[in-house]
């Protein structure tokens, strides 16, 4: 049997270690770089992960598609610059958009450097508010087969996760 981290053949006994949620089968010298397998320690909410809706985190501000075959409305993309070039030509501070629409100075300002996606609501009264559109239709006729005929790439299947 060979160890699983660096390869050598295991003399004696075999250690179980987890290693980043990985359970590896590795030498003595080896098992000082993981917990052992039967242990479970607790992980603090401070420690575990969250899920949320990513804005920025897929590198895409836009929402997934919900079924083939619908139309559905999206939001365009660069939101936060059309915002902030609306409001900027009716000489708005973020303080008097954000009291016309009845919301927080800091979510404005967050949406404009699009640190945060709008919920519907909000995007509604921003757009009566600046006489703006920020979303757009589209449906399966956006798509082109073109795109799937160069092959899968690593990059269509893998989520990067940055820590």
């Amino acid at each position: 049997m060979q160890c699983e981290i660096c390869g050598a053949e295991i003399r004696g006994g075999s250690f179980k270690v987890n290693i980043d949620g990985s359970e590896l089968t590795v030498c003595g010298r080896c098992s000082q770089y993981g917990t052992a397998a039967g242990k479970r320690s607790p992980v603090s909410k401070k420690i575990a992960p969250v899920s949320r809706r990513p804005a920025s985190a897929t590198g895409s501000s836009r929402p997934k598609r919900k079924a083939s075959g619908m139309i559905v409305d999206e939001l365009v993309d660069e939101y936060g610059h059309a915002i902030k070039e609306a409001r900027e030509r009716k000489k708005w501070s973020h303080d008097q958009l954000a009291s016309k629409i009845k919301e927080k100075a800091t979510l404005i300002k967050k949406i404009e450097r699009e640190e945060i996606v709008p919920e519907d609501d909000v995007r509604q009264k921003i757009e009566k508010a600046l006489d703006i559109k920020l979303t757009e239709r589209t449906g399966d006729n956006d798509w082109s087969g073109e795109r799937l005929n160069r092959g899968t790439t690593l990059g269509d299947i893998v989520t990067i996760k940055r820590k």
